[in-house]
């Protein structure tokens, strides 16, 4: 299974339609489940996180300054790590971000690039990046 924690909510339809999609292609795939945190503070949101998280799950924290993959590398991840683990699970934390103590929780930090988004805009990147990356995986034709 892949799970999203994420922080805060949607409020622009267009976004809301961006992850409905993607959500949607995603499930022909694999299961996929999103777990929405309110916005708070840092704090709360970050417990909030913690207790979401499983350690027998693989935890990847998305964060400016992690890892910087391409597409290919994060397909090869998400298959890899699917040889290991049941679950894997991102985490884009909310405007504040996330605390140490998530970070140190996790089993891997990386970042799509060193801009920053607006969080509605990067769940629709991230899941467009997972999507992208089952069709690398099962060998199917997707735009470049």
């Amino acid at each position: 299974m892949i799970k999203i924690i994420w922080v805060g909510k949607l409020k622009e339809k267009y976004l809301e339609d961006l992850v409905k999609d993607y959500l949607t292609r995603i499930k022909k795939y694999h299961k996929i489940e999103v777990i929405a945190i309110k916005d708070s503070n840092l704090d709360l949101e970050s417990k909030k996180i913690i207790a979401s998280l499983k350690t027998k799950d693989f935890n990847i924290l998305l964060d400016i300054n992690g890892e910087n993959l391409s597409s290919v590398e994060f397909s090869d991840l998400i298959s890899d790590t699917f040889n290991h683990y049941g679950t894997i699970t991102f985490i884009i934390g909310g405007s504040n971000g996330v605390s140490d103590e998530v970070k140190d929780l996790v089993n891997k930090k990386i970042s799509f690039s060193q801009l920053t988004f607006p969080h509605g805009l990067f769940r629709g990147i991230l899941l467009e990046q997972i999507y992208r990356s089952f069709k690398i995986i099962n060998n199917e034709k997707y735009h470049k």
